[in-house]
């Protein structure tokens, strides 16, 4: 992520204790209290623990971890259903948690749209309802309605199903509903809880694919949550890996492979194909090479390593929007491929 980018949602310093004395639990935790010590002695459970995550604007931030490591608590704080026991949520500088009743109702009906896991549909209407439903809670009139729920069914490729109702349809149909209901409304946030975790591979991929392109023309802020790693390193522009509660290492998805935080996430990362995820960028030197052939920064290394054979050169230069950024040597490719120890 550019360190230039606008940050759209600022959290800092979030706690959130599961308990009946949860705020008097927090100088515990402050202290180094661990999940386990403060289940056991007290008897409440360690949601999140001093989470600091910048969000940058018309970018997807990826959150991901194990079951149990606080990452759907966190983004059920963004648009406050669930109550912090400390800290802020900040998005374009308003405090969430300061805001009323009537405030936080306008903010989820058109600022952040949620979609989750098990699609949330109702059942009882048309998928034209569904995706319309948004919008008619934000008070628009029927033929509004009408059309910019057709328009957004075209998109997510369910044009002819307008007026089936959603429990005709498989579960990746089900999914492509809830995310044009979620993108109907133009909110500026998208939340996404695990929106894929229950689809097939195939099905999953597909629906990755659609995300990635609406992403490419809409630029929406996106909060993605998943437990899946390759799924993280694929969409997310910045990632947030969660243990216990705790952000163990945030980070672009070159320096989560390239440089893990500790043991716990370098052992995430040992079984994921490098030359699909490491670009030439990341491993270029300074140095340019008159007359060898050219990658783009963006290259993955395995199309680049291709690349180079094809050719049968030992080095390549490294080009950015057509311009000379660098090189890349053969052996630092084989390099940064190899699973390290």
């Amino acid at each position: 992520m550019s360190t230039n980018a606008e940050i759209k949602v600022a959290i800092r310093d979030l706690y959130k204790i599961f308990g009946p004395r949860a705020s008097a639990m927090t100088e515990h935790v402050r202290a180094g209290m661990s999940k386990d010590d403060l289940l056991d002695r007290y008897g409440h459970v360690l949601g999140l623990k001093a989470i600091d995550l910048d969000v940058a604007a018309h970018h997807i931030q990826v959150v991901m971890g194990l079951s149990g490591s606080g990452k759907s608590t966190l983004i059920r704080h963004i648009n406050r259903l669930i109550e912090p026991t400390a800290g802020k949520v900040l998005v374009d500088g308003a405090d969430v948690l300061g805001m009323t009743p009537q405030q936080l109702r306008e903010f989820r009906r058109s600022k952040a749209s949620m979609v989750f896991q098990r699609f949330a549909l109702l059942p009882h209407r048309t998928v034209a309802d569904n995706v319309a439903y948004g919008l008619r809670v934000q008070g628009l009139d029927k033929a509004e309605c009408a059309e910019r729920s057709r328009q957004w069914i075209d998109r997510v490729g369910l044009t002819g199903y307008e007026d089936y109702y959603t429990t005709q349809l498989s579960g990746g149909m089900q999914q492509r509903v809830g995310l044009a209901r979620a993108l109907a409304t133009d909110a500026e946030i998208l939340l996404m809880d695990e929106p894929f975790s229950a689809l097939d591979p195939l099905i999953r991929t597909d629906m990755q694919d659609i995300l990635l392109d609406l992403q490419t023309e809409l630029h929406k802020t996106i909060v993605f949550i998943t437990h899946d790693l390759e799924e993280a390193l694929r969409i997310g522009s910045n990632i947030a890996i969660l243990r216990d509660g705790e952000a163990v290492q945030v980070g672009t998805p070159q320096e989560i492979v390239l440089q893990p935080a500790d043991d716990y996430v370098a052992e995430f990362i040992k079984d994921i194909n490098r030359g699909r995820v490491i670009e030439v960028a990341s491993i270029m030197e300074n140095e340019h090479r008159n007359g060898a052939p050219e990658v783009d920064a963006g290259t993955v290394l395995d199309d680049a390593l291709q690349s180079l054979i094809g050719t049968g050169a030992e080095a390549a230069t490294v080009t950015r929007d057509g311009k000379p950024v660098g090189s890349v040597r053969l052996e630092r490719i084989a390099s940064a491929l190899a699973r390290p120890e």
